[in-house]
């Protein structure tokens, strides 16, 4: 609290007060609520870089989605080994598959988009891939609205990517209601939630720093209840408070208050404010917006789910798979471009522990559907057509 004395010379006349409590010194009121931009750049500063549970729930995504094993098929056959698959395996000199895909992921979920350059394209697959910042990244709309570039400004220039030009890149967006070009990131949803739980940390680091000073306003009643306060007396009250009530090195110390000087307390306490519930409520929200359970973030007070495996089971299926299907799935149709040929990439559900019991039930559920052909079963098992099918047995 700000305390904000009005000093009088004794050359004033002083200032009569119809209040009962007589001359209030210090005295401060609410503003407005302050939010923190919503542009990429701060979001990224304030909600991961300056958040905990942001980082976490972004790097819990991206990582989980990035060590998910790929499958590529076409209309008859899974391979085992493809060009594209070789390509992902080492995109480029500096990146390996996982950190490439992580860095893709991570791109998505600060910003809704990502962006991925091919290098080298000019006959066949590119030689090499390499994602770009999205928050240096600009659509440029044609006549129509429709995309015709993309602007990148990096080190006080811009490059174009001339798509009418034959410029290679891959635009990965979250669904966004009122944008055409940008998608529309988690983080942009949890912009309120981490704006308090920031602002929670903050205070908890003001009232370790400052905990001694206090929070409301002296008043001054005189011997005949309105007297002013003499020069002197004001400026060693000033003093007083700087040298022995303000600054870490005071806290617990307690504050004298001499005749005709009152403490009256000014706002809520942490226990009146539900502090510790305030902050835990909004870290709730942050993984919410990304749709992690609390629970994997340590995050007390919830029970949403029975147990830990259980939450790991609804955050593979709810957020980890959705993620990987969506982009996995872009960025193997626009890879397939550069063959002509009709290839779909998407993860490989059989490799992932967390979905284990469920695949075991499926398989077992599908296997003993006599009434399937096996074509028909291969295809509930998202396994590509034989050449030569059999009719199932039974």
């Amino acid at each position: 609290m700000v305390f904000d004395f009005f000093r009088r010379t004794g050359a004033e006349k002083p200032e009569q007060k119809a209040s009962a409590a007589g001359r209030v010194l210090a005295w401060s009121g609410a503003g407005r609520v302050a939010w923190s931009p919503r542009d990429t750049v701060s979001l990224t500063r304030n909600g991961f870089a300056g958040n905990p549970v942001g980082y976490r729930c972004v790097k819990l995504i991206a990582e989980s989605a990035a060590a998910l094993p790929l499958v590529l098929q076409d209309g008859s056959e899974r391979f085992e080994s493809h060009p594209v698959l070789a390509l992902l395996a080492a995109p480029n000199p500096g990146q390996a598959r996982a950190e490439f895909l992580e860095t893709l992921f991570g791109q998505y979920l600060l910003s809704g988009n990502g962006y991925v350059e091919a290098v080298g394209a000019e006959a066949g697959l590119p030689g090499e891939l390499h994602v770009l910042r999205s928050d240096r990244m600009s659509v440029v709309p044609g006549a129509d609205g429709w995309p015709v570039a993309y602007d990148y400004a990096v080190g006080g220039r811009k490059h174009r990517f001339d798509l009418l030009a034959g410029a290679a890149l891959c635009h990965v967006r979250n669904f966004h209601p009122q944008d055409d070009h940008y998608g529309f990131a988690p983080l942009q949803a949890a912009a309120m939630a981490v704006d308090v739980h920031n602002a929670a940390s903050r205070w908890s680091k003001a009232l370790l720093d400052n905990a001694a000073r206090p929070s409301g306003a002296i008043v001054y009643r005189g011997s005949d209840g309105a007297g002013a306060m003499s020069p002197d007396q004001y400026e060693r009250l000033v003093n007083e408070m700087e040298s022995h009530h303000q600054g870490a090195r005071n806290a617990g110390r307690p504050m004298l208050l001499e005749g005709g000087l009152d403490w009256k307390p000014m706002g809520f306490s942490p226990s009146d404010m539900e502090f510790q519930k305030t902050k835990e409520a909004a870290a709730r929200e942050i993984a919410l917006a990304f749709g992690v359970p609390p629970m994997l973030l340590g995050i007390q007070g919830d029970a949403t789910y029975a147990n830990y495996q259980e939450a790991n089971r609804a955050f593979y299926r709810l957020t980890v798979l959705p993620l990987a299907t969506r982009v996995a799935a872009t960025l193997g149709q626009w890879l397939a471009g550069f063959l002509g040929a009709d290839l779909v990439l998407k993860p490989d559900l059989d490799q992932v522990p967390a979905l284990a019991a469920e695949r075991d039930a499926q398989w077992a559920r599908v296997t003993g559907a006599g009434f399937l052909s096996a074509a028909e079963k291969r295809l509930m098992l998202g396994l590509p057509a034989r050449a030569a099918e059999e009719p199932a047995d039974g």
